[in-house]
């Protein structure tokens, strides 16, 4: 939520749509820039993507939401490769270590992350991340997707 008296921006410029699409592709939603000191609201920058006068920060805009599948597929590798917080410690009543189980709810918060940024992926850049659909002769339509079991076959 915005904090009251924040400076807030409603207009439109080049610098300004820079640093959104620049946040986009880092990953942040409409609403964390809104939240940012300085930058417009999400209703402001929802508005101004339906503006004609705009165009070319649609485009641009567009271009960012790519870029930011890009950057969820490395954010996949990061989340999978990250196992910190898979295996809690079990301690006797003596205080010592007698053991370690796996920590579930770490687990399952791990596999909802990527499953997420996976179907993100597959609605932002279907033909290069979306499951394959096979055609009524047999023929495949685009590359294999990230849900494609068999991508080499």
């Amino acid at each position: 939520m915005p904090i009251a008296g924040m400076a807030r921006t409603s207009g439109f410029s080049k610098a300004l749509a820079d640093k959104i699409c620049e946040s986009i592709i880092d990953g942040m939603t409409l609403r964390q820039i809104g939240d940012l000191e300085g930058m417009p609201t999400k209703t402001t920058i929802l508005r101004w993507l339906g503006d004609d006068r705009y165009i070319a920060f649609r485009d641009q805009y567009a271009r960012a939401r790519e870029l930011q599948s890009e950057s969820m597929a490395d954010d996949i590798l990061e989340i999978s490769d990250d196992g910190r917080n898979d295996w809690m410690e079990i301690v006797g009543k003596d205080g010592d270590t007698v053991g370690w189980r796996v920590n579930g709810e770490a687990v399952q918060r791990s596999k909802l992350r990527v499953e997420t940024r996976k179907w993100l992926m597959s609605k932002m850049l279907p033909k290069k991340y979306g499951a394959i659909k096979i055609d009524s002769d047999g023929g495949g339509e685009g590359g294999p997707g990230l849900d494609d079991p068999n991508p080499d076959v």
